[in-house]
């Protein structure tokens, strides 16, 4: 009821437990807090907070237009509805390495587990787009450097997202992803990998938890856990696989609307009045305090 009972602290080194495992972690990508809920009640191990669905929520392109308070409220929203470890993503820091710095603590006080910074230009834009730039050596590093050092909590895990890939190829990208472990990072995302080879090669560069980027439309085929965990991948994100589905639902229902008259054809597809209610927990709110929450919950539908 209300929020979760595991504190942040808690859900970090959950985070920290789960990456050291030795065994693959899946982190669907949340686009609501009730999403998240629902994540948890399946099973997964993790929440995964996008910044283009945090982008694309709002109307907006994922190209840098979102700002730290937006990225923290929503991220917070989110995290503190579920128990589950939830990962961030913080796109560039949000400006300077003292601005990245505050972004962590930012972060920190939102309750998430931990955040990724990636090493784009800012205005960036999406990871499996052409035409990306990605900035210098020393600016990337001191990114993650100004991150690793804000932090209070040795636990939040701090994540450094490579894009050199696609910009100078595997070999830059084994270079850079060195780079910044010794810069500071718990962890590397490596983004837009061609091919599983491409996950080996970053796995053989580095001694700290690789995260597996499974977007469809991308420039990856879609792997599935026991693929990716092959070559040592230990997370494995879907980050707008749940927008993308609910969104395409929503359309389908509105044109159904528009052409029929009545949502009646798509109703067999909704999630039930008693299901919603059992995933926002109605129950627990009407036995604690009756006199005040005194709905009934309906059986069916």
């Amino acid at each position: 009821m209300l929020y979760s009972k595991t504190t942040p602290e808690q859900k970090r080194v959950a985070l920290r437990e789960m990456l050291a495992s030795g065994t693959i972690v899946q982190f669907p990508g949340a686009f609501s807090p009730l999403s998240a809920r629902l994540i948890e009640e399946k099973g997964f191990a993790g929440v995964y907070i996008s910044g283009a669905v945090l982008a694309n929520d709002l109307g907006l392109p994922d190209i840098g237009l979102t700002t730290l308070t937006e990225v923290a409220t929503r991220a917070g929203q989110i995290a503190r509805m579920t128990d589950l470890p939830c990962l961030v993503d913080a796109d560039t820091g949000f400006g300077e390495p003292m601005n990245v710095a505050r972004s962590i603590q930012e972060l920190e006080n939102a309750g998430l587990a931990g955040c990724h910074i990636e090493d784009q230009f800012n205005p960036k834009r999406c990871g499996h787009l052409d035409g990306k730039n990605v900035v210098d050596l020393d600016t990337a590093t001191k990114r993650i450097r100004a991150a690793a050092d804000a932090r209070r909590d040795p636990n939040f895990l701090i994540m450094a997202r490579t894009d050199i890939r696609a910009v100078e190829g595997i070999e830059a990208a084994q270079g850079r992803a060195r780079a910044l472990v010794d810069a500071g990072a718990d962890a590397i995302f490596p983004e837009a990998m061609k091919d599983l080879s491409e996950f080996q090669a970053i796995r053989d560069a580095v001694d700290v938890p690789v995260l597996a980027n499974m977007t469809e439309f991308g420039k990856s085929d879609l792997f599935t856990v026991d693929q990716l965990q092959s070559v040592g991948v230990n997370m494995v994100i879907y980050p707008v696989t749940l927008l993308r589905i609910a969104m395409g639902a929503a359309e389908r229902t509105l044109e159904s609307i528009k052409a029929t008259g009545s949502q009646e054809a798509q109703v067999e597809n909704m999630l039930t009045r008693a299901r919603l209610y059992d995933l926002v927990d109605y129950e627990a709110y009407n036995r604690f305090d009756t006199g005040v929450f005194n709905f009934q919950i309906p059986g069916v539908r």
